[in-house]
């Protein structure tokens, strides 16, 4: 599933061609997607210049003065421009046209993803109100971490994996920032200390930089915007390295299973 460094490759991607253009129609093909495509993606968007390509968490958002389309990803979802005349293939279900003879197109095989519009501030949408800190917000740090953790016997994978905590923190980039920090996954986050929340806070940021100046990374079938795979994957220390010698020590890294969600660690590393 693409996660945050994913989402942004896609922004920057696909930015440049977006901002400043007017939409002339919005093509609707398939509105049953993870949650039903409005009616009024269609009849509002259409006119309106895209001022901002923003990204909050893993939420895409095409600001216009009318309101807001909100893209997610979900688990397969494809954002290209291409020419609009380009032919279709399986599973392309939604096209933003352009005025410059170009097309915003919206595949998703799997359909689990989500093509949204509102006219409300898009930060009070049901879906993104709730959210927490983005990882390189001023308000997230090893104090915020450390605060928010009090008490908690949750595993630290599942901790930082809480989008309610902050977003972006998805599964690979999980195990690859408690190995950084040198934290076991399943340590309870309430046992963190502030010397320990301090280095998880600076190594995710550190581990989403990195990802994200990589193109994200791709296991399966993520592309970019211009339609390349990620790299991130190339520099991947314990995700999916189970009985490989750990890159620092040596010891065979380990795997097991928090919230159903396959994890990785160095025993002898990680604490």
């Amino acid at each position: 599933m693409p996660e945050l460094p994913e989402v942004e490759t896609v922004r920057r991607g696909i930015a440049p061609h977006l901002i400043g253009q007017t939409v002339i129609q919005v093509i609707v093909r398939q509105p049953r997607l993870r949650w039903p495509t409005p009616e009024a993606l269609a009849a509002l968007l259409p006119g309106q210049v895209i001022r901002r390509v923003e990204r909050r968490a893993k939420y895409l958002l095409l600001r216009t003065d009318a309101g807001t389309a909100l893209f997610h990803l979900g688990m397969t979802g494809r954002l290209r421009i291409l020419p609009t005349a380009t032919p279709l293939q399986k599973h392309d279900h939604v096209d933003v046209l352009l005025a410059d003879g170009h097309c915003l197109r919206f595949n998703d095989s799997r359909r689990f993803g989500a093509v949204l519009w509102t006219t409300e501030p898009p930060e009070q949408h049901p879906l993104l109100q709730t959210l927490g800190p983005e990882p390189f917000d001023p308000v997230f740090s090893g104090g915020y971490l450390q605060q928010r953790a009090q008490g908690r016997t949750l595993a630290a994978k599942a901790f930082i994996m809480d989008h309610h905590i902050v977003v972006g923190v998805g599964n690979i980039y999980a195990n690859e920032s408690l190995f950084a920090a040198g934290i076991s996954p399943l340590r309870p986050a309430g046992q963190m200390t502030r010397a320990e929340c301090d280095r998880l806070a600076a190594a995710i940021r550190t581990i989403l930089d990195e990802a994200i100046r990589q193109g994200g990374t791709t296991l399966r079938d993520f592309v970019g915007g211009d339609g390349e795979p990620g790299y991130f994957q190339q520099a991947l220390r314990v995700y999916d390295r189970r009985a490989l010698p750990c890159a620092v020590c040596g010891e065979p890294i380990q795997r097991c299973r928090i919230g159903q969600r396959a994890t990785y660690y160095c025993p002898r590393c990680q604490r």
